[in-house]
């Protein structure tokens, strides 16, 4: 446990209150009991303590109204949604904003990823939850913000390691210190997999780096660099039947040879300018590639189809943008007055090519490798956000606060593949909305603040729920319309005997709703399915003791359905209507993380965890689920420190009673191979070191 979680403790031993928690607005930061909004912190040292340190879902299932299921499929990374925004992901994060060191992870079509986040540097990771994730723009049903350590002090050296079943293994090297008016850190890791499943082994690298310089103005710049090679293997998802019979199988993916690689670079600046004691500027700016190369299970004789895009989906995006901040700390009726206006631009220009995924003759076809180009296009997003968020503290207990963004979503595509059939299949798009959020808190005694707030969101679709049409069609789904979501919430946050208990309940009332049309062989297509409502409670308790007990309790209640009835997929047939009524797939009604533990910053610690989730629908007309679970865990860890040395070991077991169970399902997956298994029974064990020169 590093040395700021050391000085927690010890504030711990002298009066048994949780130390202060901070998070990130757009205003600054500042206290999370006093944000009038659901946010939660989870703070580096418990996402690193006595976990692997490669999937945020080891360690955010303390965070209510967050569902991360892990895949175990590197290929398509984990299907995070918050409070249900997300959970018809394919592959990849949408409906929720990614940000690392202040960068989008989520690009301006608002298609994201989380595969260059590394845990073993990371300061912290904040999830903001309700109608002020609006006020960041496009597909912000919720809002997750990723930060990186700073280096403090003399340089600190540290390496370790972690191995586990099914050939897991990571390597991770972190250096960082600070000298005069530079700090850095400078992190990496290499992780490896042979898999559970049959053709599931992925390599995965990342390199981060963070340079802080203090001017001597009293202005300060910081350089964010980050880097990541991914290389996996997909094993597809089965079907009920092989998810009953052979779990570990994946027949469909070793015979296409389906699979996946990444690269991707990017690199971010922000410079800060306290301007004179009540104003302040901030600029970021940021560029990056990312190469995406995947091969999927598409049949021969289905791209015989002149229209067909092909079973290889080559990508290369290049992407960048700029925001522009102004807070200022103002009077007005003589009441604090906190400003903040700010101008956002991004955008994306993304080389799209597809190729079929054989050689040779339709009836005899070498499966797996790049054939003929079947598509070529030039696809150009970006949008450009004016904002502002304005706080009034009318008076010690009451305080109103307000905000608004102008979200302008471009889209144009430039079709380069004219061949016989295949016409011209170039268009272009435009989204907007005016996104409005206001809320009033009361602070009823010093330990006790009650809120209400309501706000509008909304979501174009991505470039990839754009790029395909249903029944084969080429061209882009210009058709497809993006989503308005109008949200209320009510919420009260109270520090209860050394602990602080959440909770709120929020009512999320969408028109137009994104949903999966069709799901092939990993090629999805979308359409609008009407209005969609989404009811929920969340709950959470986090205590500590100056014996250094700690306990954790996060629930969350989510009653997310269809108002109006569709087909799905379109047009309609038999079997296929989907009622009004029925529940939105990929979303659990209830889930349950329960953690008890040992937590001292020197010697033994243990402690146990609970989480459970209940069944999942995994296609609109509800007729095929996945059933909910339970799974325990166990922990254990050494710390010693000794001079300039410190030691950290720890060794941990996962689905303690060998559940069987599905981690996440695909959505409408057309030919019924929904399920993704979990693994059963395993184990960790991990070993750090650290050197302070």
């Amino acid at each position: 446990m590093g040395g700021a979680a050391h000085a927690q403790t010890v504030v711990a031993q002298e009066a048994p209150t949780l130390p202060a928690i901070t998070v990130s607005t757009p205003r600054g930061t500042g206290s999370a009991f006093d944000v009038a909004g659901s946010v939660d912190r989870v703070d580096g040292a418990q996402l690193r303590d006595g976990n692997l340190q490669v999937n945020l879902s080891e360690s955010l299932a303390s965070v209510p109204g967050l569902q991360v299921q892990n895949r175990q499929n590197y290929a398509q990374d984990l299907q995070l949604s918050v409070r249900g925004f997300g959970a018809r992901s394919t592959f990849g994060v949408r409906g929720v904003r990614i940000y690392v060191d202040g960068i989008p992870a989520t690009l301006p079509d608002g298609q994201g990823q989380t595969s260059n986040i590394d845990i073993g540097s990371a300061d912290r990771v904040e999830v903001l939850r309700g109608p002020f994730s609006a006020l960041y723009g496009n597909s912000s049903g919720g809002v997750m913000q990723v930060f990186t350590e700073s280096g403090e002090g003399a340089p600190q050296l540290r390496y370790s390691f972690a191995a586990g079943s099914n050939g897991v293994l990571r390597q991770s090297l972190k250096l960082g210190g600070a000298s005069g008016a530079v700090d850095y850190l400078l992190s990496g890791s290499h992780f490896t997999t042979d898999g559970w499943r049959d053709h599931s082994a992925a390599t995965r690298d990342i390199a981060n780096g963070k340079l802080g310089i203090a001017l001597d103005n009293g202005d300060r710049l910081t350089l964010v660099v980050n880097s990541v090679h991914l290389k996996a293997q997909d094993p597809l998802g089965l079907t009920a039947d092989q998810y009953a019979l052979a779990p570990r199988s994946a027949p469909l993916a070793v015979q296409y040879d389906t699979r996946k690689t990444v690269d991707q670079t990017q690199l971010g600046l922000l410079y800060e300018r306290r301007i004179d004691a009540n104003n302040d500027l901030r600029v970021m700016l940021y560029t990056g590639e990312r190469r995406t190369t995947q091969y999927q299970a598409i049949p021969p004789a289905a791209q015989l189809n002149a229209l067909q895009a092909g079973g290889v989906i080559d990508l290369e995006r290049r992407y960048g943008g700029i925001d522009v901040r102004w807070s200022g700390r103002l009077q007005l009726a003589d009441r604090p007055f906190d400003l903040v206006a700010g101008l956002a631009y991004d955008s994306l220009r993304e080389a799209r090519t597809g190729y079929e995924n054989y050689l040779g003759r339709v009836a005899a076809p070498l499966l797996g490798v790049q054939g003929r180009l079947r598509r070529d296009e030039r696809n150009t997003v970006w949008n450009l956000d004016p904002y502002a968020q304005a706080t009034w503290r009318l008076t010690e207990r009451w305080t109103v606060e307000a905000g608004v963004r102008r979200s302008s979503v471009h889209f144009d595509s430039q079709d380069r593949y004219l061949v016989g059939a295949n016409g011209n299949d170039s268009g272009s798009a435009r989204y907007s909305r005016t996104l409005p959020v206001a809320s009033l808190r009361y602070q009823a005694t010093p330990d006790i603040a009650l809120y209400t707030s309501a706000g509008r969101g909304f979501e174009t679709p991505t470039l990839n729920e754009l790029s395909y049409r249903a029944g084969g069609q080429s061209g882009l789904n210009f058709a497809l319309q993006p989503s308005v979501n109008d949200s209320v919430e009510v919420g009260a946050k109270a520090r209860v005997a050394g602990g602080l208990l959440t909770a709120a309940l929020f009512r999320t009332a969408t028109r137009d709703e994104i949903v999966t049309n069709t799901n092939i062989g990993g090629r999805a297509t979308f359409q609008n399915a009407g209005r969609t409502r989404r009811d929920g409670f969340e709950a959470a308790w986090l205590h500590e003791t100056a014996n250094h007990w700690r306990t954790q309790l996060a629930y969350t209640w989510l009653d997310a359905r269809y108002r109006d009835g569709f087909c799905s997929p379109a047009p309609c047939a038999t079997r296929n209507t989907v009622a009004a009524g029925n529940r939105i797939p990929g979303i659990a009604q209830q889930s349950l993380f329960a953690a008890f533990g040992w937590v001292p910053p020197e010697g033994w610690r243990a402690g146990a965890e609970l989480r459970a989730l209940g069944r999942i629908q995994a296609n609109d007309v509800n007729t095929a689920r996945a059933a909910g679970y339970a799974v325990a865990a166990l922990h254990a860890g050494y710390v010693k420190r000794w001079e300039r040395w410190e030691l950290n070991a720890f060794a941990r077991i996962d689905n303690l009673f060998d559940r069987r169970y599905a981690g996440s399902v695909i959505v409408n997956e057309s030919n019924a191979r929904y399920y993704e298994p979990a693994l059963g029974r395993n184990w960790t064990v991990g070993l750090g070191g650290t050197y302070r020169f």
